[in-house]
């Protein structure tokens, strides 16, 4: 029976560009987890979209003189840009300023509203008098008062992951001005999480399969003692609070951004002229289970935070996995985007391709301890492993029989102890693989596969096909047979980590069908104004996620190379653009 999975991706903030960490940390894992399941036949729906209404896009937009609107068209449309050409295949990437983003949150807020999980309360907030307005949580930073980081943001510590309220901080200040912002009285409506600590309490501890380090850190601030939290700000951009008399405040972005789950698994339905199939996916009681895909900062809105709006809102599904990830540095330091110590997408698919960089973010993925982008490693991964190992042995194999079997699979003659050996190590391969990238042990799994690749390696050498051919032309047939059986194989178990070569190896072995569908760039009509997207066409094929049934007679096309030897020499070129 088909299983429904939800993949619920990290809404970016619409305010640069994406850079490696992103990718590592929150949008090539879920892409791997959505093609593993798509290929097992099971029923995917994987969502995300830009986040519009942060006040990072707000702070980009006043340092560049314009509207924030324009801001985030223009990171928008280079996120879907980035998306198709590293294949992050969305079944929709949307943003947070469509209609139907805006009715399911108001939908959401005045249901907590009514069930008086939401409550008005006049509060402390720090004011400029410099810049005559009140700042929202990212517009003041200071001291952390938990582990004395000196740049921590209002709204949460990038040190030590504590979220935070701004007047916590030690010695704020002003993002704009540099002064010293004093504290005034304003009303806002907050989120009673407090009364949601026990429930969420109960269900967090259930959670055996979560991450170690994301199931302790939930229980940690649970035995705390959750607090209630503003959901408004006094700010003029953002989607404004449905109640008379607070109509010039705005639902902060934390609050209407985990939202977007839920609105764009919606949009998608109406997309699909199936308004009502994201039940399937969303109602408590479907057969379903929902994957959330973030960075370890994001940890608390999606373990704690949108599991207490799920629970008082009623009748929806939890989250089933939060695998949020570490941090990943950049030749040994963190990544900062206001230094340009960072690789930004658009840059690198300039110049490179981008299976090396799936392959190489996934052997080096932050899963449970951060981890470092070296430009020397990767080089040396993509031509040891990539060139080296997978390429080198499709490439040769394809290319030998194409020359001496009439450019077809060749028909084998009795199989040799070792090549059964052979056939059944790769075939062995598909269940452990499959385990770990289901269970987000992607790492683990490409491992595997890359291990699987050695030994095929080991069992060409030692057969030598084109030693046999002159005397024993049988022998060398079979012996080719065997290894384009395990290529075909591995092909599989690679495609959901560098699809791109996979597909153009399939494409070689003589299949007409492709393992995956197609990424389009959609603009969408809403009543009063449309909107771009991106969106992911395929056609449900069974199970893909199984061992080779090449036949012997397939006919084969011309073998080209699977990947690029890389010079040494852009180790040199890469590090002199950083900073």
């Amino acid at each position: 029976m088909n299983e429904k999975i939800l993949v619920s991706v990290a809404w970016p903030y619409a305010n640069s560009d994406l850079h490696l960490g992103q990718l590592a940390g929150a949008y090539l894992p879920p892409d791997i987890f959505a093609r593993y399941h798509r290929m097992r036949g099971n029923d995917v729906l994987m969502v995300s979209g830009s986040d519009t209404h942060g006040t990072p896009i707000t702070l980009t937009a006043e340092a560049e003189g314009v509207e924030p609107w324009e801001v985030v068209e223009r990171y928008h449309r280079s996120f879907i840009a980035s998306f198709q050409g590293l294949g992050i295949t969305f079944d929709l990437f949307s943003h947070t300023d469509t209609e139907n983003h805006w009715e399911v949150t108001l939908d959401l807020f005045s249901r907590l509203l009514e069930k008086d999980h939401i409550f008005r309360q006049t509060m402390d907030a720090l004011y400029c008098p410099e810049c005559q307005r009140y700042l929202a949580d990212r517009y003041v930073e200071g001291t952390c008062p938990f582990c004395a980081f000196e740049d921590a943001r209002g709204d949460q510590c990038d040190n030590c992951g504590k979220p935070l309220d701004a007047l916590q901080l030690i010695q704020p200040r002003c993002k704009f001005s540099g002064d010293t912002p004093v504290v005034r009285q304003t009303e806002h409506f907050f989120l009673d999480l407090a009364q949601f600590n026990e429930p969420l309490q109960e269900w967090v501890e259930k959670q055996t399969h979560w991450r170690p380090s994301v199931r302790n850190f939930s229980l940690n601030l649970l035995n705390e003692g959750l607090r209630p939290r503003a959901i408004t700000r006094d700010i003029s951009w953002g989607i404004p609070v449905p109640v008379e008399g607070y109509e010039e405040k705005r639902i902060y972005v934390w609050f209407d951004a985990v939202i977007g789950y839920l609105s764009a698994s919606i949009e998608w339905a109406k997309n699909q002229d199936m308004p009502e199939a994201w039940h399937a996916w969303w109602d408590v009681d479907a057969p379903a289970r929902a994957y959330y895909f973030v960075g370890k900062d994001n940890t608390f809105f999606h373990t704690l935070i949108w599991p207490a709006m799920l629970m008082g809102y009623g009748d929806r599904k939890l989250p089933y996995d939060v695998p949020a990830n570490e941090y990943l540095t950049l030749e040994g330091r963190k990544i900062s985007s206001s230094r340009n110590w960072a690789i930004w997408s658009p840059d690198y698919l300039s110049r490179y391709d981008p299976d090396p960089l799936r392959y190489y973010l996934t052997v080096q993925a932050p899963e449970t301890a951060d981890s470092d982008f070296s430009w020397a490693e990767y080089v040396a991964r993509n031509n040891n492993e990539l060139v080296g190992t997978w390429g080198n042995l499709a490439h040769r194999m394809l290319t030998f029989a194409y020359r001496n079997f009439n450019e077809q699979v060749p028909q084998p003659g009795e199989l040799t102890d070792a090549d059964r050996a052979i056939l059944d190590e790769v075939e062995a391969a598909f269940g452990p693989v499959g385990d770990d990238i289901g269970a987000c042990r992607f790492r683990a799994g490409l491992t595997k596969v890359m291990a699987v690749a050695r030994a095929a390696n080991r069992y060409l050498d030692a057969a030598a096909p084109w030693k046999a051919l002159k005397e024993d032309r049988e022998r060398a047939a079979t012996a080719t047979y065997v290894t384009l059986r395990v290529v075909d194989s591995l092909k599989i178990l690679f495609a959901p980590f560098v699809p791109f070569s996979s597909q153009q190896l399939h494409a070689s072995l003589g299949y007409d069908d492709a393992l995956f569908g197609e990424q389009e760039a959609v603009v969408y009509q809403e009543s009063e104004r449309e909107h771009l997207a991106l969106t992911y066409h395929h056609e449900p094929k069974g199970d893909l996620w199984r061992p080779s049934e090449l036949a012997p007679g397939q006919p084969l096309r011309q073998p080209t190379p699977l990947f690029r030897k890389l010079d040494e020499e852009i180790i040199e070129q890469e590090l002199a653009r950083l900073g």
